[in-house]
């Protein structure tokens, strides 16, 4: 009798444990659908499907403010950007100074100068070869990067990597001996003469 008890009891642990199991099952179910929505509404805001047409006049937006930018090289490295905006303000109406920095905060020692009107470029480059802080600026107009258009420059040879090269290994040409593989030819010297050997 005791046998049926238990086993009464152990069916009875096994159907909670499995009615368990199912809530917990449908409840993460639900939370998966809610991530799924707020993923939905997150890339509708950001509008992570880009169309075609957005991409061109992104594009071409990018090409009308390359048109009244200019690439200021050799700039000093204690220049701030007002005094870059002072220097070009005779040339037409300054809407943006950018002097590039690296990753830790200190300037590469070139700019781009953006203009409110196109004609206050040309301006500007006459302006090439002046003087701002004892440095002699080079100017030229900014050129719109296309992308997929990369040069390509081969890689430099390192001189402390050794001789190593992107060619696969070519195996030097087999040359059979006439001695046999692994026999080489011995020549012996003539040796002075020794009593001990005989």
């Amino acid at each position: 009798m005791d046998g049926d008890v238990d086993m009464a009891a152990g069916e009875g642990g096994a159907a909670v444990g499995l009615d368990e199991m199912k809530k917990r099952l449908k409840d993460m179910e639900d939370e998966a659908s809610t991530l799924r929505e707020m993923q939905a509404k997150v890339d509708q805001e950001i509008g992570a499907v880009q169309d075609p047409a957005a991409a061109a006049a992104d594009q071409t937006n990018k090409e009308e403010v390359d048109a009244r930018s200019i690439f200021v090289g050799n700039v000093d490295y204690s220049c701030t950007p007002e005094e870059v905006q002072q220097h070009f303000q005779a040339c037409g109406t300054v809407n943006r100074v950018t002097i590039r920095t690296n990753k830790y905060g200190q300037p590469k020692g070139y700019a781009y100068v953006e203009f409110l009107e196109p004609e206050a470029v040309d301006q500007a480059i006459l302006l090439n070869e002046s003087e701002l802080h004892g440095r002699q600026l080079k100017i030229s107009a900014k050129r719109t990067n296309v992308p997929g258009m990369k040069i390509f420059r081969p890689r430099r040879s390192n001189p402390y990597m050794g001789s190593r090269s992107r060619t696969p290994f070519m195996p030097a040409p087999l040359v059979y001996s006439p001695y046999g593989y692994g026999k080489v030819p011995r020549f012996r010297v003539p040796m002075r003469y020794s009593p001990y050997f005989g």
